[in-house]
């Protein structure tokens, strides 16, 4: 499983990907608040490539590069809303509308298991693209929802954190029992 020191070998857009390992609750990884990227190389356009492959096999619309057990802020989405797959580097929220919509979740750490979650309807995200450009956009409905689960992950918070305690506790005795 890579670490938070993942280095691949080959270039970016290979034909050859990697499927990463997915890390499942409770792994610590999944607890863990995600570093930023500094450095903007190769190894930034193939773990997301990576992470795209992981996550289209899983399957899942998205993921972080924490799912896998990499503490960098990395997500990649692939939503019909935003044009199909975007990757995000060092997202950050910087303001939300009053307005909330409440969506069914999941996690591709937690595969099979949804509850539903009230967030934010709209946001706009600060963040940068693989070769290091900063950005500012708008998200509306399911890709701002989308976009803060996944940020709720890359700062450690997994998402049935954001479930009432009720709704949460009777989730994880499923999972535990499933699990065994």
């Amino acid at each position: 499983m890579p670490g938070p020191d993942y280095r691949p070998t080959r270039p970016p857009k290979a034909e050859t990907v990697t499927l990463l390992a997915i890390r499942r609750y409770p792994d610590p990884a999944l607890k863990s608040r995600c570093e930023a990227v500094t450095v903007f190389d190769t190894t930034v356009a193939i773990l997301l490539d990576d992470l795209y492959q992981t996550m289209k096999a899983a399957p899942g619309v998205g993921i972080t590069a924490a799912h896998c057990g990499v503490l960098k802020r990395l997500i990649v989405l692939d939503l019909p809303e935003i044009g199909g797959r975007r990757d995000f580097v060092n997202p950050e929220i910087i303001s939300v509308s009053e307005e909330t919509m409440t969506h069914v979740e999941g996690s591709v750490s937690m595969p099979g298991y949804t509850e539903e979650v009230t967030r934010p309807r709209g946001i706009t995200l600060r963040y940068q693209t693989a070769d290091g450009d900063s950005m500012t956009q708008d998200f509306d409905g399911f890709a701002a929802i989308c976009l803060q689960h996944e940020i709720d992950q890359l700062d450690g918070i997994f998402w049935i954190q954001r479930l009432s305690r009720l709704k949460r506790e009777r989730l994880l005795k499923k999972w535990v029992k499933a699990d065994r």
